[in-house]
């Protein structure tokens, strides 16, 4: 065979393999996306929630009038509606939590709102700070004791949900006496009283809504309103969750301890228990072993028998 023969040959055998790749290719790619628009499932858009047409906290209007009010309610709102996982555990743990508190801010005649103040500072979680506040109610290892709450080498009553809440309760009334208003209570409590009142005196007004304030504070009564409006309304916004899912309180027992525990660990075996146990429901043991100071009585939670 000639050379230019050989050649022609061969270009005609190449375009015949070109296309039959072409034809056969496009056809594959056809089917595959076929097949693959069958599996694709469009999402609906996430529904935004509805703001309340008003709204109050601790029985003070809250002035959705105002454009830059109902915006920060907003931000909070859409920020907090779309940490879903968070709302609904914050629903499972409200059942095992706002008894105790809900009665303690009662007792001593705290508003009942406040106990989303206690889910904007820890979410209802013995949480540490980034500057070291500490607890459901976050207290500084400096001004606890000033509330009667103990922190020494091997108690930290910070822990202590119901002491702790006592002493949230303190500070509010006090606050409250202070400024005559129980929102300015609530933002005092994130930036000091001290904080508050130099920014109220300059700006020559009390009123929260009008004040300038840090950029944690300006959002802190917005928080606490968010987690309001979304737990108390959260079957009409999507959140619905059944009961028997949620954590019910533990059943418990109380033991009066007047004396030195050397070992946390043998004193839970010996009452029918663990140590696991016993520092989960008495997180403010912060060591293996409880110094009692002369005169001090300690009450312990192990489960019920």
């Amino acid at each position: 065979m000639k050379k230019g023969s050989t050649v022609t040959v061969f270009a005609l055998g190449m375009v015949t393999m070109i296309f039959i790749f072409i034809v056969f290719g496009f056809d594959e790619d056809a089917k595959n996306e076929k097949k693959s628009s069958r599996n694709v499932v469009v999402s609906a858009p996430m529904r935004r929630p509805d703001l309340p047409k008003e709204m109050n906290f601790s029985g003070e209007k809250v002035p959705l009038d105002r454009w830059e009010v109902r915006e920060q309610l907003d931000r909070e709102v859409l920020f907090n509606y779309f940490g879903q996982s968070n709302i609904y555990y914050l629903l499972k743990l409200s059942d095992r939590y706002f008894p105790e508190i809900e009665t303690a801010l009662k007792a001593n005649g705290i508003p009942d709102d406040f106990k989303y103040l206690c889910i904007a500072e820890s979410n209802l979680q013995n949480l540490v700070s980034r500057v070291g506040a500490s607890g459901f109610w976050q207290f500084m290892a400096t001004t606890a004791p000033g509330y009667s709450l103990e922190v020494s080498e091997t108690v930290d009553e910070r822990y202590h949900v119901a002491k702790s809440t006592a002493a949230a309760c303190a500070y509010l009334k006090s606050a409250y006496q202070r400024f005559g208003s129980w929102t300015a209570a609530a933002a005092s409590y994130n930036c000091g009283m001290g904080g508050y009142n130099s920014r109220a005196t300059f700006q020559k007004t009390n009123n929260y809504y009008d004040l300038l304030l840090p950029e944690e504070t300006q959002r802190y009564i917005f928080r606490i309103l968010a987690f309001k409006y979304l737990l108390t309304n959260a079957d009409s916004l999507g959140f619905s969750l059944p009961k028997a899912e949620r954590y019910l309180p533990i059943k418990i027992r109380t033991i009066s301890v007047a004396k030195n525990i050397p070992n946390l660990d043998a004193f839970a075996k010996e009452n029918g228990s663990t140590y696991k146990m016993l520092k989960l429901l008495n997180p403010w043991l912060r060591e293996r072993s409880l110094k009692v100071k002369p005169g001090k009585t300690y009450q312990l939670l192990l489960p019920a028998a």
